[in-house]
């Protein structure tokens, strides 16, 4: 793709966002509006607006990046993703909307009457929420560098602001319009050049995905390494390289890569011949065919990891903020299960994509596997498979699919944390939730320009993991169990949030140690999710006295249709 042409593609998607963000102040008044939308957002609107929030970056890049690394393991994220509204739409989607929240800290303290919990509420929500951001700005860092040319650090900053100024100008309102349309453009970025390519690749006709061999360039190819890698080299090959190559200065020299580690500098450029096995950064397993297409294959632990990943993504949907905070903008319990019930045939629609673009990636663009900007290869493909004019215009149509990824995702994270900001930090209204804003977006902007380079969709599986050990116990208990006390619920939300925070900050600090421990702490739902319930089933039932005064009556509140008021103490039909 010309710069141009991706310069093009990101303008005219950030213009649309502004626009549509600008009907903002027209439409928002009240903090209710900045909070909830006024809670009269429709079944389909409000499902479009979550799909568009929650496809991130991860779904859009990463899941097929993954899949092109690590092979069948990773189709277990999208189906986990997307089962996810299922468990929530059997266990929480109504009660919750009935809980008249604005937002997560708020349901908390309705249900338990505790200032504790409700603190402790905030500072996960906040939390989660700026772990989620991280990745998404990373991306856009990734996406702009790849389409313009423009540094790392400058396309994080340029999606902070334009989140940041939709935000601002109409909060709510202006995000559900925003993400709805992001959503339609997302689906129709990925699937215009994907039927191209599957045309190419038919015509084509490239296979040997399950050969018992490692990946080989299927010709001669040329790689341009961008930032320093340690690469294994698992066949020797003769390549000609321009630049360092083990401290070494070269100029289009001929040389052996001999099978070990070798340290590649930056932006040096190596050749390979066809036929050529594709070296692996170090920290990419280097699977065969077999490996790669085969499930629990070829990894440490590989059942456990499964399961456990399985685990996080199907209860960590129902923990994340800037999920639950669209509960709150339908106008009653029957609206949420309508939105939550459209929105799994609009995911569905979706994941189908970006597996398929990683099946191609390890066909057509197995060089990401040597630079590890493995993230890259949806927009790598068009390029690749079909070329010339139209494989610029197809790539500028996913490099905007790209944009409204992480701007769509961005803007919910951002309304969620902000929301908690300022009722809970600010105590305030419509002005301190434009002040949390800034907070909600600053610090998460810090730590992607500082934080070393991640795969996006290992850091979003991360706060999943977090969002499942923490909100999913709180409001499975919350809402189906009436013995739920104070001490029970701040004992599991710490148990939870320690140890799987504690797993997550030593995988992105530290990185994965080999054996059992680092299965353990890279995918730490399958232990930490149990704990936390039992601890805070455990602790309630050592704490009776604990149980609010008024649980019998919010557990009515939540499992009552609206039709009835029980906001007196007595069952009666509402007026109108």
């Amino acid at each position: 793709m010309t710069a141009p042409s991706g310069i093009a593609a990101v303008s005219l998607v950030l213009v649309a966002t502004l626009l549509l963000g600008a009907l903002g102040p027209r439409l928002s008044r009240t903090t209710c509006d900045f909070y909830v939308a006024s809670r009269t957002v429709s079944p389909l609107r409000n499902a479009s607006a979550i799909g568009g929030e929650y496809l991130s970056a991860a779904s859009f890049l990463g899941i097929a990046g993954l899949i092109l690394a690590h092979g069948a393991d990773m189709l277990w994220l999208p189906v986990g993703w997307t089962g996810g509204y299922l468990v929530l739409l059997v266990l929480i989607a109504a009660p919750l909307r009935r809980s008249g929240a604005y937002t997560l800290p708020d349901f908390a303290e309705a249900r338990l009457g505790s200032a504790a919990v409700r603190r402790t509420t905030t500072a996960l929500v906040v939390l989660i929420g700026w772990l989620y951001l991280m990745p998404q700005l990373q991306s856009a860092g990734l996406v702009l560098r790849t389409a313009t040319g423009t540094p790392v650090w400058a396309g994080a900053a340029l999606v902070t602001v334009v989140v940041a100024v939709n935000v601002l100008i109409g909060g709510m309102r202006s995000i559900t319009l925003v993400q709805a349309f992001q959503y339609w453009l997302k689906l129709t970025a990925l699937a215009v050049p994907l039927v191209f390519m599957l045309l190419a690749w038919r015509f084509d006709g490239a296979s040997g995905l399950t050969r018992d061999a490692p990946p080989v360039f299927p010709e001669r190819t040329t790689v341009r390494v961008g930032a320093e890698v340690a690469v294994r080299v698992q066949r020797p090959a003769e390549v000609t390289v321009t630049g360092r190559l083990d401290g070494a200065d070269l100029r289009a020299r001929p040389v052996t890569l001999t099978a070990g580690t070798h340290r590649i500098g930056k932006d040096a450029v190596v050749t390979f011949p066809a036929g050529a096995a594709v070296p692996h950064v170090a920290d990419l397993p280097a699977r065969t065919g077999r490996e790669w297409a085969l499930p629990l294959s070829g990894r440490d632990n590989p059942l456990y990891g499964t399961y456990s990943l399985i685990l996080a993504t199907f209860l960590g949907t129902m923990g994340l903020p800037h999920v639950l905070v669209r509960f709150y903008t339908n106008p009653d319990g029957r609206a949420a299960r309508r939105t939550t019930a459209i929105v799994l045939s609009l995911l569905g629609a979706f994941y189908l994509m970006p597996a398929l673009y990683g099946v191609l990636g390890r066909m057509y663009a197995p060089e990401l596997l040597m630079t590890g900007r493995t993230d890259a290869v949806v927009l790598t493909l068009p390029g690749r498979l079909v070329g010339g004019a139209a494989g610029d215009l197809l790539t500028a149509l996913v490099t905007g699919g790209a944009v409204a990824a992480f701007l769509s995702t961005s803007s919910g994270l951002a309304v969620s944390v902000a929301g908690v900001i300022g009722q809970d930090v600010l105590r305030g209204g419509v002005r301190s939730f434009r002040l949390a804003t800034v907070l909600a977006l600053a610090v998460p902007l810090a730590l992607a320009l500082a934080a070393r380079e991640l795969a996006v969709a290992d850091v979003v599986g991360l706060a999943f993991a977090v969002a499942a050990s923490t909100f999913c116990p709180l409001l499975v208990l919350g809402i189906w169990w009436r013995r739920l006390t104070v001490a029970g619920a701040l004992a599991g939300l710490l148990t939870g949030g320690t140890t799987a925070g504690g797993a997550v900050s030593w995988t992105i600090v530290g990185g994965t140690p080999d054996g059992t421990a680092g299965a353990l702490l890279a995918q730490p739902a399958a232990w930490s999710v149990p704990l936390a319930f039992a601890v805070m089933a455990g602790v309630s039932l050592l704490t009776p006295r604990g149980v609010p005064a008024g649980t019998a009556r919010i557990m009515v509140r939540l499992h009552v249709p609206e039709s009835l008021d029980v906001d007196r103490g007595t069952w009666r039909p509402k007026e109108g």
